[in-house]
C-alpha cells in the first residue's frame, strides 16, 4: 500500500502542539534545539509556552508549524513510516521538501521564517485579507474577482481546497465587496479569515523576489521521494524545478485538489497528515470519500495511525 505523507500550513498552529511527542522522544527534542539554534531565538520555548499571540506571528507561525511537523516525520520513521509521495499545503510544501530530503531541516526553518517576514512587509497589516468561500462554482468565483478587479480592485482565488471551498485573497475593499457579490450569486457562506496578509495573490509578489534571493543562498537537493508541488499539481523532483516551484508558489494559487489527484493517480491509497490539525483530512473527505486518511500530532493519534498500519500490513 502506498502512502502519501501530507503537511499542514498555517492556521494548524496551537501553544502546546507536539509536546507530548517531544517529552517522549529524544529526537523530537535534537529537532527543536536544531531549530532553537538555527533561528537565534527559543523556537521551543514559543511552541510549548506562547505567547498565543507572539506565535500567531506569520513569521514565527511558520517555523513552528515547519518543526512541528517535521517532528511528527521523524517519529514516524523511527517507528518505520516513510512517505511513498509528498505535499504540503502551502507553508507544509517546505515541510515535504524536507522530508523527502531535498531541504535540510535547518535552511528550510531559517528560510520559512523569513518567507513570513516577507509576506507579512510586503502588504502593510490591515490593507489586505482573506476570505473563504463556500458552496459556490469555480467558475462563478473567478468571475466576482475579474469584475472587482476590472473596477480597480485586487482579488482573486488563491486556495482550490476541496469541491465547495475555495478561499479568495487581495487588498481588504476589495475582498470584502467580492465576499458581498458571492453570497448574493449563491455562495453558501462567505467568511472573512483572521489573517495578517492576503497570501497566494499577485500581492505577494514583492514577497517572491526577496524569498529568491534567500534560496539562491542554500542547497536545493533533487527530492529523493516524488513531491508534488502547489502551483501546478505536478510531481516534481529535480532541484531546479523544485526551487522555480517555491518562488512562484509565494504569490500563486494552491491548486491542492489537483495536488491530492495526483497522488491518487500515482497509487496512493492512505494519506497521512503529517502534523498539528486534521484540515487536510477534511478536505480529502471532499476531495473523494475513498481517500483513508490518517494524522499525526500527538501521541493517541500516533498510536492510531500505527495501529492502522499493523492491521494492513
Amino acid at each position: 500500500m502506498k502512502k502519501a505523507f501530507v503537511f499542514p500550513g498555517q492556521g494548524a498552529q496551537k501553544v502546546g502542539m507536539v509536546k507530548d511527542l517531544y517529552d517522549a522522544y529524544p529526537a523530537v527534542k535534537q529537532l527543536f534545539e536544531e531549530a532553537d539554534d538555527a533561528l537565534g531565538f527559543s523556537l521551543t520555548k514559543l511552541c510549548f509556552e506562547g505567547p498565543d499571540e507572539e506565535l500567531m506571528k506569520t513569521y514565527n507561525t511558520q517555523p513552528a508549524i515547519l518543526t512541528a511537523s517535521t517532528a511528527c516525520c521523524r517519529v514516524l520513521a523511527q517507528e518505520g513510516l516513510t512517505p511513498d509521495i509528498a505535499a504540503g499545503h502551502s507553508l507544509g510544501e517546505y515541510s515535504a521538501l524536507v522530508a523527502a530530503g531535498a531541504l535540510t531541516f535547518a535552511d528550510a526553518v531559517r528560510t520559512v521564517r523569513l518567507r513570513g517576514q516577507f509576506m507579512q512587509e510586503a502588504v502593510p497589516l490591515g490593507e489586505g485579507g482573506m476570505a473563504a468561500i463556500l458552496g459556490l462554482a469555480e467558475d462563478k468565483i473567478k468571475a466576482v474577482c475579474a469584475d472587482i478587479s476590472a473596477k480597480g480592485g485586487t482579488v482573486q482565488a488563491v486556495n482550490f481546497n476541496c469541491p465547495g471551498q475555495i478561499v479568495i485573497a487581495g487588498s481588504t475593499k476589495a475582498v470584502e465587496e467580492a465576499a458581498a457579490a458571492m453570497k448574493e450569486a449563491g455562495a453558501k457562506r462567505a467568511i472573512l479569515l483572521h489573517v495578517s496578509a492576503p497570501f497566494h495573490s499577485t500581492l505577494m509578489e514583492p514577497a517572491a523576489k526577496r524569498l529568491a534571493e534567500v534560496l539562491d543562498e542554500i542547497t536545493i537537493s533533487d527530492a529523493k521521494i516524488p513531491v508534488v508541488a502547489n502551483v501546478n499539481g505536478k510531481v516534481e523532483t529535480s532541484a531546479a524545478d523544485i526551487k522555480a516551484n517555491l518562488v512562484k508558489q509565494a504569490a500563486s494559487p494552491v491548486l491542492w485538489i489537483d495536488c491530492t489527484k495526483t497522488m491518487q493517480a500515482f497509487g496512493a491509497e492512505t494519506f497521512v497528515e503529517v502534523g498539528p490539525g486534521k484540515t487536510l483530512c477534511g478536505f480529502n473527505r471532499k476531495i473523494d470519500r475513498k481517500i483513508h486518511s490518517e494524522n499525526v500530532e500527538d501521541i493517541p493519534s500516533l498510536q492510531k495511525t500505527l495501529e492502522f498500519f499493523q492491521e494492513v500490513r
